[in-house]
């Protein structure tokens, strides 16, 4: 990829191991870490996040260039991968951690995130009423790095092949031009 300008944002919507594998395969996303973020834990480590009293989701910040891929587009993305109806949870992960969550960088993310989620609202995408929260990122804290690229170091473990290699697919099949 050309280095253009580099945006990041945070999303958080479930396990941040299938979030991260969805957003690496997409063109114009320069890196994906996954972390822990919106909540009010200093420096939390995954076993004080698990236990749902931190406050923190499990997260990803994606820097992205926005002349390859735009917000809106991650967003699409976003959203479409997960089920932002589901208040702390997704499948089989339950807690606030696994809450579904835009933790934006600029006033312009949040203006376009929140019109993002009107338009799904107008369009009557989902039956149920969109629980997705759209805050400020105040403080983003990497994972330790055992939860880094989980799926392309564990494609065979049963967690890989139930829960992420499905999104993974289906976000193939949808975003054919969005692949790197």
């Amino acid at each position: 990829m050309a280095e253009g300008r580099i945006e990041t944002t945070v999303f958080g919507g479930g396990c941040f191991w299938c979030t991260e594998a969805v957003f690496l395969q997409l063109n114009g996303v320069a890196s994906v870490m996954p972390g822990y973020a919106g909540g009010k834990m200093p420096n939390p480590r995954y076993d004080d996040v698990s236990t749902g009293r931190t406050g923190h989701a499990e997260v990803i910040k994606i820097e992205y260039d926005p002349a390859v891929i735009t917000f809106e587009k991650l967003l699409e993305v976003f959203f479409s991968s997960h089920d932002p109806t589901t208040p702390n949870r997704q499948g089989a992960d339950i807690g606030e951690q696994y809450r579904s969550i835009v933790l934006y960088a600029t006033e312009a993310q949040r203006n376009e995130a929140e019109a993002y989620i009107r338009g799904l609202i107008t369009a009557k995408k989902y039956s149920q009423p969109i629980v997705t929260q759209v805050r400020k990122l105040e403080a983003f804290y990497p994972a330790e790095e055992y939860h880094k690229n989980f799926y392309a170091r564990n494609p065979e473990a049963p967690y890989s092949q139930a829960v992420i290699a499905p999104k993974i697919r289906k976000v193939s099949k949808e975003y054919k031009e969005l692949l790197k």
